[in-house]
């Protein structure tokens, strides 16, 4: 193979390794988003959320299993110690983009709303 010949050769498998990067890694639409303000890293469950009294917020994270079909200002997260409705209206975004059955982490306030006992959600990660 003469120098030019590897010269071609190079630059092709050069070209191949960067479409395969910018391809390969942008194919599964799996990167991670925020909206709102940015949760922590360590949650608690929402079991222990409900009885938590911190001012600051805690941070929960589980599975979105349904979400308002209309707006998208709710969704309700299910973890392996129970279910909780996830507002979001006060935080002003919505999830109408964010896939059901993801893995969301939240952060926010447990508030009662009459009977009904609501994550008041500042902040998501999906």
């Amino acid at each position: 193979m003469n120098a030019s010949s590897f010269r071609s050769a190079t630059i092709a498998v050069l070209a191949l390794v960067g479409l395969g990067g910018v391809f390969g890694s942008g194919c599964s639409g799996q990167g991670e988003r925020v909206l709102g303000e940015a949760p922590g890293l360590t949650s608690v469950t929402l079991m222990e959320a409900r009885v938590s009294r911190n001012a600051d917020g805690v941070t929960v994270s589980g599975i979105m299993i349904e979400k308002c079909p209309e707006a998208g200002c709710w969704f309700v997260l299910k973890d392996s110690t129970g279910r909780m409705k996830v507002d979001t209206k006060m935080a002003g975004f919505v999830v109408v983009e964010v896939p059901l059955n993801r893995t969301v982490t939240a952060k926010g306030q447990v508030v009662t709303n009459g009977s009904e006992v609501v994550f008041s959600a500042t902040g998501i990660r999906y």
